[in-house]
């Protein structure tokens, strides 16, 4: 996750197309704080450690306690207009998004599971509480099963390959291409494949990260996710953790902490 919330911490000072669309710019300033990104993404990776071979309802359940938990308690984090009424409801329904929240959120699942199958039903439920469209809940899933395929050594060609075969995004482009015309967009639909594409062209996380972020639009919630993908490709470099865990609240550390010795737990039992 850290690749996850170094992105959005990383984007955050250029979203809305403040920055100048270039690779070249500070990577941490004053302004480089987590958003409703982190916190999100921190909600879903708990409600999937609290739950570890639940049913479905029990995890939707845990997912949903988590999220409006989290967001009552970072609740000045920038979260978008109907997602914020969500957060109040005494009975949360999902309101049939499309944005690119579902994807944002969703790294732990790309992490938790021994299967590419396992992984996207996790994904579509972590979505579906909120992002029940098909983009909304196509967009999470295609992270997580980039994130999988990524952290078990599958080649970029392949999971290019895989993520245009099932999910019909077109990386074809690159991201010279897509650059000069992009702008703020926060659907699934025009967010994840310029995320994935970046990703593709970076040659370690902190390039993947820039490249992203001087694609401009919602720059934080695309390098979000690009971060996401890239951290189980490439890894992180140990000053890019520390910068990320200095800048995390205590509470989201915590959260961060406890995934790390999971994941490392089920990796030394494989």
């Amino acid at each position: 996750m850290y690749g996850a919330m170094l992105g959005d911490m990383i984007g955050a000072p250029y979203e809305f197309d403040r920055g100048d669309k270039t690779k070249d710019f500070p990577l941490f300033t004053a302004e480089s704080r987590p958003t409703d990104d982190t916190v999100m993404t921190a909600a879903v990776a708990e409600a999937l450690l609290d739950t570890p071979d639940a049913a479905e309802e029990e995890i939707r359940a845990a997912v949903v306690r988590s999220m409006q938990k989290w967001g009552r308690r970072h609740p000045h984090a920038g979260y978008g207009a109907r997602f914020r009424l969500w957060l109040r409801e005494d009975d949360p329904r999902p309101y049939g998004s499309w944005g690119n929240g579902s994807a944002m959120r969703v790294s732990a699942a790309g992490w938790l599971y021994g299967s590419l199958e396992e992984t996207r039903r996790i994904a579509r439920l972590t979505a579906a509480v909120t992002h029940d469209h098909p983009e909304g809940i196509k967009g999470a899933e295609a992270t997580a099963a980039a994130i999988f395929l990524s952290r078990n050594g599958r080649g970029k060609d392949e999971i290019r390959g895989y993520v245009t075969r099932e999910f019909g995004y077109d990386l074809n482009r690159n991201c010279d291409e897509i650059r000069p015309g992009y702008r703020h967009d926060e659907s699934c639909q025009r967010t994840v494949p310029e995320a994935i594409t970046a990703f593709l062209e970076g040659t370690d996380l902190e390039d993947a990260i820039r490249t992203a972020v001087s694609l401009g639009g919602d720059c934080d919630t695309l390098a979000c996710i690009t971060g996401s993908i890239a951290e189980a490709f490439f890894g992180v470099p140990p000053r890019l953790a520390e910068e990320c865990r200095a800048r995390l609240p205590r509470d989201v550390r915590a959260v961060l902490q406890r995934f790390d010795q999971v994941r490392i737990q089920r990796r030394e039992r494989s």
